[in-house]
């Protein structure tokens, strides 16, 4: 059931692309006994914010194996080349959304209320599109090329994102957590522009805002959100959620 607050209509949706190139297939990775993708979803649907989840599939694979959950999914075109553009189709079926959050589809242990802070950030309609960054960031995820990390500005404007940083540039930098929010109209002004040199040099698709001179908010966490990049990392999610399930069970 859509609930609507303050008549401004809220909707999280999971990009799903089944053809990862790093990770095929990442999504339906079994993570404790469900596909990946099932924990992105339940953990998204506890946030507060949200008037209603939905997944941006693109396979029939995917939608089997999501069969016996009760989610809201939605195919997609299998061409689309960001997780922007696939959100965007989804968003346009709903004339009564107003705020967009772009849920990432590998990030099995999500908090929620990082969500509900990008929607409170969102309800500033001055913001156009926010992302959330944390100061959450060692030395491995320095030297790691699959984290992202963020420059700000002095009004918490991300004017940088980069994959390898040199020494100097360490102090200040936080590591970026990936979600995204938009007011309606300017994701669909996002999605409807060609990828931009930086998008397709990095591989990031926030370049393809910055180099269309669309600001991007950061909201600042000290988020310690464990992204699934690459095969080896559903061990550390396993484990970690293992040790979360335990505490809430001793609670």
């Amino acid at each position: 059931m859509i609930i609507e607050r303050n008549n401004i209509l809220v909707v999280g949706i999971i990009p799903a692309r089944i053809g990862s190139t790093r990770f095929p297939k990442k999504i339906l990775a079994d993570i404790e006994g469900k596909p990946m993708i099932a924990h992105v979803a339940e953990r998204a649907l506890e946030a507060e914010m949200l008037d209603k989840v939905i997944i941006a599939i693109d396979s029939e694979e995917t939608k089997k194996a999501l069969s016996s959950y009760k989610f809201d999914m939605v195919m997609t075109d299998v061409r689309h080349s960001s997780g922007t553009d696939r959100v965007s189709q989804v968003a346009k079926t709903i004339d009564e959304a107003e705020i967009i959050i772009n849920i990432q589809g590998d990030e099995p242990l999500l908090d929620p209320k990082i969500i509900d802070g990008l929607v409170r950030l969102l309800n500033d309609p001055s913001i156009s599109m926010a992302t959330v960054v944390s100061c959450d960031i060692g030395v491995k995820d320095y030297l790691d090329r699959n984290i992202v990390k963020v420059f700000l500005d002095e009004k918490q404007n991300a004017y940088d994102f980069k994959r390898d940083i040199y020494d100097s540039e360490i102090g200040g930098v936080f590591r970026h957590v990936g979600f995204y929010g938009f007011q309606k109209e300017t994701l669909f002004e996002l999605s409807s522009l060609a990828p931009s040199h930086n998008e397709v040099e990095y591989s990031l698709e926030q370049f393809r805002a910055l180099d269309n001179d669309i600001k991007i908010k950061a909201l600042i966490t000290n988020s310690e959100q464990l992204a699934v990049d690459v095969p080896e990392d559903i061990n550390r999610v396993s484990y970690r959620m293992k040790k979360l399930n335990k505490i809430l069970t001793e609670e």
